[in-house]
């Protein structure tokens, strides 16, 4: 066991005295192990069989399903079984499943993040949340999981693409560890990830543009000006439309992500959903010193009033995630646009 592997990591954390420490550790410990069955399954492509669609099949909010959908959520949910789990909760299930009573942990989890690219080849991945259980598990399965963000006391993702990586913080930085089948295991390769706070690059589907409100249009539009903008500055933007994959790259390198509310018709609150996406992916993020919001407020203090909800999300550099704030708040107020007191304005040469 090295010092810098998955292994020693979890053992310091059980050793801590953290609340439910040993426990959290276990449980990632099975995360882990299940997340090397998938990435082995993933890396058999059209020959493992599993990547079949399921034709007509749609999850718990009406998303269609893909056959490792399925088998990635029957895995995670038999590991769960194997661990101090008591409820568990799926992307793939409307509802949370009772595992034991005598267990303290809840596992709000996404199976597989942006399966829809699996033909395509792109990294995807799985999101989870780990919570301590309240209340009667039996009479209120839900209530565990519709606290704010800042009830969970772990959160992390597996991410499958060229390598496999594990990303957690069990409340104390988030650390980024690389499975190695040399080394059969995970070790860390970025311990302590900090976000740099400024930024020259954010992640967003810009098809959508003509269906944003104000204050993202003028964002984005201010951006792509670069230097002969009011930015005074070139940017780069990139879109992958895998939210594991875009977290990984804004860790690795910084940025911001941005996925707002629009007016389409079901994309007024956004799509991406708050207890098994944007919490975790939150937690991640401002523990690596970044910020993560709804365009208005803290993603990890909003409480979910149902286990689906959907919410908007910016997450990335701190002072561009700021900056996006104001242009959502007050658009046609930003000091930058005004031509009488900007930089470039109707005084100035």
């Amino acid at each position: 066991m090295t010092e810098r592997g998955l292994d020693a990591h979890l053992a310091r954390h059980a050793a801590s005295g953290a609340r439910h420490a040993h426990e959290v550790a276990a449980t990632i410990a099975l995360l882990a192990q299940t997340g090397i069955t998938i990435a082995r399954t993933i890396a058999e492509g059209a020959f493992g069989g599993a990547l079949a669609d399921k034709v007509g099949a749609t999850n718990s909010d009406g998303d269609s399903q893909r056959g490792l959908d399925l088998l990635t959520d029957e895995l995670f949910l038999a590991a769960a079984a194997n661990s101090p789990v008591g409820l568990y909760a799926s992307e793939e299930l409307a509802d949370p499943v009772l595992i034991g009573v005598d267990r303290p942990l809840a596992l709000a989890i996404d199976p597989l993040d942006g399966s829809s690219n699996i033909d395509t080849n792109v990294p995807i991945g799985t999101i989870f949340s780990i919570r301590p259980i309240i209340g009667d598990p039996v009479a209120d399965p839900l209530g565990s999981f519709l606290g704010p963000g800042h009830d969970q006391i772990a959160a992390g993702y597996l991410i499958y693409g060229p390598q496999t990586a594990l990303v957690i913080t069990l409340g104390a930085g988030t650390h980024v560890f690389v499975y190695s089948p040399a080394r059969d295991g995970f070790h860390c390769v970025m311990p302590g990830v900090a976000i740099s706070p400024k930024t020259r690059e954010f992640a967003i589907n810009a098809s959508n543009h003509r269906h944003w409100d104000e204050g993202i249009r003028l964002y984005f539009d201010d951006c792509i000006k670069g230097g002969h903008g009011p930015r005074e500055g070139e940017f780069n933007m990139r879109w992958i439309a895998s939210l594991v994959a875009e977290a990984h790259r804004i860790l690795v390198r910084g940025g911001v992500f941005l996925y707002p509310g629009d007016r389409r018709r079901g994309y007024a609150q956004g799509r991406l959903r708050l207890v098994y996406e944007a919490h975790p992916i939150a937690m991640l993020v401002v523990q690596a010193g970044g910020t993560a919001t709804d365009c208005t407020q803290p993603i990890l203090d909003i409480a979910a009033k149902e286990l689906h909800q959907r919410t908007p999300l910016v997450f990335g550099s701190a002072n561009e995630v700021a900056r996006i704030g104001r242009y959502n708040a007050l658009p046609g107020e930003m000091a930058d646009r005004a031509p009488l007191f900007g930089k470039r304005g109707l005084f100035r040469a």
